[in-house]
């Protein structure tokens, strides 16, 4: 007599995936490894900060032209700590004011996760509505112009801006550059453009792949 077999019930294995956080996409880390690259190269350039503030190097300028002839001398020499004092300005003035440095961060990530750094085949998709990159580009645009010049966030950039140039001038101005010598190399490259076109550079190539993807 053959014994009866229970009746087996087919059961479908499903293979759970845990939920992992989204990585960080590569052209992102790319971005940040060059612009702190840059940031490296650029502040191991400053001069000694007691030579910026020498006090028996301050003399008053003969003349207008006098005074312009040492700013540039002076740029030339200093611009790493003259651009480092404007930063040092605009941070202070955007810390206090917490609004408008909440606002310009909320501006930057915005830009920097929803477009330039967002992988080219994950759409958009914001309340259950997709996104395109045309609407996204848009959208970003539309936000950056109401951030810059409807809120307080572009007032408060141009005032220090204003106080940071205005301080780097008047130093330039009184601090006689005789006692300063700069090699035939960094005469070359004494514009703001050359400082920061390395930077600027960096950045461009990391973010390149991400925003050609999109056109």
């Amino acid at each position: 007599m053959s014994t009866a077999v229970p009746p087996v019930i087919p059961v479908s294995s499903v293979q759970s995936v845990e939920s992992q956080p989204p990585a960080a996409s590569p052209a992102f880390l790319s971005f940040v490894s060059r612009l702190n690259e840059s940031l490296r190269n650029g502040l191991s350039q400053r001069r000694p900060w007691a030579e910026l503030v020498d006090r028996s190097a301050f003399s008053k300028p003969e003349s207008f032209s006098d005074a312009l002839v040492r700013v540039r001398k002076n740029y030339s020499y200093f611009r790493v700590n003259y651009l480092s004092v404007i930063g040092l300005i605009l941070a202070f003035s955007l810390l206090s004011h917490p609004f408008s440095l909440l606002l310009l961060l909320g501006l930057l990530c915005s830009w920097i996760f929803l477009y330039l750094f967002r992988p080219a085949d994950q759409p958009l998709i914001l309340f259950g509505r997709t996104f395109s990159d045309r609407e996204t580009l848009g959208f970003l645009i539309i936000f950056s112009v109401f951030v810059v010049f409807l809120t307080t966030v572009g007032s408060l950039l141009i005032s220090a801006l204003i106080v940071g140039v205005g301080l780097v001038c008047a130093h330039g101005a009184f601090r006689a550059p005789e006692d300063l010598f700069l090699d035939e190399q960094e005469q070359v490259s004494t514009g703001f453009l050359s400082f920061l076109g390395g930077a600027a550079t960096n950045v461009a190539v990391a973010a390149a792949p991400a925003v050609a993807a999109r056109v």
